[in-house]
């Protein structure tokens, strides 16, 4: 089912004190608001919360399940969630707060939700200069994953207006702090063994580093076109029975060795699909299964991200 099955009243409130203690009340429950930062409106939820990491994605609208930023209030956060060598410390020390993302590997005891890095071991960070999006953070005290404020395949929003002409009705708060300075999203880089790659251009043009080559052709970040994490054993799609030699991720009245959600919730599938993909490909079978999962809302991104973990692969 939806994870809301009827629409939201959004209003926009002022960002001020009572509207940024509203905005945490609300991502405290598990809902995305819109809050602003200095490149566009962002579409916050709690980034440790996977349900609530799924609402972000159902409010954008049939959505792939690309990886997400996520937003902390300083690099001492930042180095909790990723490990940093003396390359991004630099890049940070230099750019944060500000517009500039960096994709590092992920820490195991992160807490970060996999749906938020789409089952990568990579995660991107950013630390925002915007006062609204840092005292957000200060309030929640969570981390905040918080893609663009705007449906699906349209364009970024800039001011409060923008998001309640894309997302009325979908999500219940937008804070108001009027245009974004930048209106451009964040420049964004990976940082590893490798050197630093440009993955998304933006506001920061000139990082002072060289950069390497950047033809991996992995998705590492927003905003990149490429196939997904994919488990290395073959997966079955649609199924409604274990044959012999798999592991049957279950959904709804499916059951399996494990379950996407056992009463056919969406939101929980969403939430939980990464974790059960990653549980079956550590499990001794030589195959995974996958139960029939509905083409609609959510669905729509579990059965694309799905389609693409199942492609054959050279």
């Amino acid at each position: 089912m939806e994870p809301q099955n009827q629409p939201f009243e959004t209003r926009i409130v002022p960002y001020d004190e009572a509207g940024i203690a509203e905005a945490a009340r609300l991502i405290a429950d598990g809902l995305p608001v819109a809050v602003p930062t200095e490149t566009v409106y962002g579409l916050a939820a709690d980034a440790t919360n996977g349900e609530a990491v799924a609402r972000i994605y159902w409010a954008k609208g049939r959505p792939r399940f690309n990886p997400l930023i996520v937003h902390v209030g300083s690099l001492d956060a930042a180095e909790r969630i990723a490990s940093f060598d003396h390359t991004a410390r630099d890049l940070a020390g230099r750019f944060w707060p500000g517009p500039l993302t960096l994709v590092l590997p992920l820490r195991g005891e992160s807490g970060i939700a996999s749906l938020v890095t789409a089952g990568l071991a990579t995660v991107a960070l950013r630390v925002p200069a915007h006062q609204a999006m840092r005292d957000l953070l200060a309030a929640t005290g969570r981390p905040l994953a918080a893609p663009s404020a705007n449906a699906s395949g349209r364009l970024s929003a800039t001011r409060a207006e923008h998001v309640l002409a894309g997302l009325g009705g979908r999500i219940p708060l937008i804070l108001d702090a009027g245009a974004t300075e930048l209106g451009l999203e964040s420049t964004i880089v990976a940082v590893g063994p490798e050197g630093v790659r440009l993955l998304r251009p933006g506001p920061i043009a000139d990082l002072g580093v060289a950069l390497a080559d950047n033809r991996s052709g992995r998705v590492e970040a927003p905003g990149q076109l490429a196939s997904h994490y994919a488990p290395a054993k073959p997966l079955r799609l649609d199924a409604s029975e274990r044959r012999p030699g798999e592991w049957l991720i279950g959904f709804g009245t499916v059951a399996g060795d494990s379950t996407l959600s056992a009463s056919g919730d969406l939101v929980e599938a969403a939430a939980s699909l990464f974790d059960r993909l990653h549980e079956a490909e550590a499990s001794g079978a030589g195959r995974i299964a996958v139960a029939p999962i509905p083409d609609e809302g959510l669905g729509t991104a579990i059965n694309d991200r799905l389609r693409r973990a199942a492609a054959p692969r050279g």
